[in-house]
């Protein structure tokens, strides 16, 4: 079976705090890891109210500390606002506290808008020594060499594995020259998918962390007892991607009868398009469409998003997924 893994903002519905989410996170990683969950992993975004993982490497200590063996890391660290040596030393922590459960997934773009990387004090120029970043922050985390200077404490020697998460070519070509697990966006950024994907595969070289290509792409799924109930679920995020696409970004709204009420024609368009890997559905939909997705990527893991607004809808979404998976012989084209 092809491993099911969960990829959570800690997103904060309307009425409801930031405290509330992180709570709601550790219960839903709680769920996850009885239901057989691979991964999970929160991202780092600032400035956005409808978000509660910005001190993602805390939030990730926090999920940890309340599981037992779900493995749990960042989808991602955003590496162009931090130094290579602080994130070693912060996952060398974390991977020294809860040792063998904890990934470290890197992305390039800031997680933010110009303004707000000003205020974390980053160059807008950071993003272009990615590349660079990516191997110091390897370096750091390999085994200390004799003579080495400047260490990560803790951090040296533990080798955390390290994920490229991308939307675009440039991830995909970085995470075949180095070696490297990729992590594909899909759940928001549809595009590129196909073509990065089979970019990443033509030019990956083995390295010591990982001897042959291995993908993982995004899904939002919404799954629900009925096709009917599901698709009411699904308006929340709906309605967050138009918000997005209005410049008001906030909490997640609850759901509504008629989304087409809420968007113009412009906006269903845009978001419809950003929302194209989106499975929406009763069970039988749902495992429809895994099926289909996974036929059509060739995805050796799924990394399933869900920002349902109520919390009991959206365990039952994640259980639902888990049931499906258990139950079905679901596996990327070409695995053994």
């Amino acid at each position: 079976m092809i491993p099911l893994s969960v990829l959570d903002l800690s997103f904060v519905p309307e009425g409801h705090s930031p405290g509330d989410a992180l709570r709601h996170s550790l219960d839903l990683a709680q769920h996850a890891e009885r239901w057989g969950y691979h991964r999970y992993w929160v991202a780092e975004h600032h400035n956005m109210p409808g978000i509660a993982s910005a001190a993602t490497s805390v939030v990730i200590g926090y999920i940890a500390g309340g599981t037992k063996t779900i493995r749990v890391g960042a989808g991602g660290i955003m590496l162009p606002n931090h130094a290579p040596m602080l994130i070693a030393e912060q996952f060398g922590t974390l991977e020294t506290l809860y040792p063998g459960r904890i990934d470290l997934g890197l992305g390039r773009a800031p997680g933010t808008d110009q303004a707000t990387l000003r205020a974390l004090r980053r160059d807008p120029n950071s993003a272009d020594s990615f590349p660079h970043d990516v191997q110091e922050l390897q370096a750091f985390l390999a085994p200390v060499q004799p003579g080495q200077r400047i260490q990560a404490v803790p951090g040296g020697g533990l080798n955390v594995p390290i994920w490229i998460l991308g939307s675009s070519h440039y991830g995909a070509q970085l995470a075949a020259a180095l070696g490297l697990p990729y992590a594909f966006a899909s759940h928001f950024a549809p595009d590129a998918l196909a073509t990065a994907l089979a970019l990443y595969r033509q030019r990956f070289q083995p390295s010591e962390q990982l001897a042959r290509p291995h993908v993982m792409a995004g899904v939002n799924i919404v799954a629900a007892d009925t096709d009917e109930e599901a698709r009411f679920l699904f308006t929340t995020i709906q309605q967050a991607f138009t918000n997005l696409h209005r410049g008001r970004p906030g909490k997640y709204p609850p759901p509504i009868k008629d989304i087409e009420t809420y968007w113009s024609p412009s906006e269903k368009l845009r978001a419809s398009h950003m929302l194209t890997y989106a499975i929406v559905g009763s069970p039988k939909t749902v495992r429809e469409g895994l099926e289909h997705f996974i036929a059509e990527t060739g995805a050796d893991e799924l990394m399933i998003v869900s920002a349902i607004y109520d919390h009991a809808a959206r365990l039952r979404s994640y259980e639902i997924v888990s049931e499906i998976g258990a139950s079905s012989k679901m596996v990327a084209p070409g695995s053994s």
